[in-house]
């Protein structure tokens, strides 16, 4: 049992440094003064999902629902 803990512990750690990584390299939601004359709507905002950003947002919401259900059995097993 105390392997597979510190295997999960050492997989969360490596989680949250990847999660920490990911959510830097993101833009911010705030477009600037270009929302404003619509220059926010160029190809790249129209297809969010296939660049590079959609990947980041996808892989982010990934690693957040495994680092929640690390920590919950984490949290569980340390009785």
């Amino acid at each position: 049992m105390a392997i597979l803990k510190t295997i999960l512990t050492v997989i969360f750690i490596i989680i949250s440094l990847a999660l920490t990584v990911i959510i830097l390299m993101q833009e911010g939601k705030s477009a600037g003064l270009g929302a404003i004359s619509g220059a926010a709507d160029t190809y790249w905002g129209k297809n969010k999902g296939r660049s590079m950003e959609g990947m980041l947002v996808k892989i982010t919401r990934v690693l957040v629902v495994l680092f929640v259900v690390i920590a919950a059995v984490l949290n569980i097993g340390s009785f």
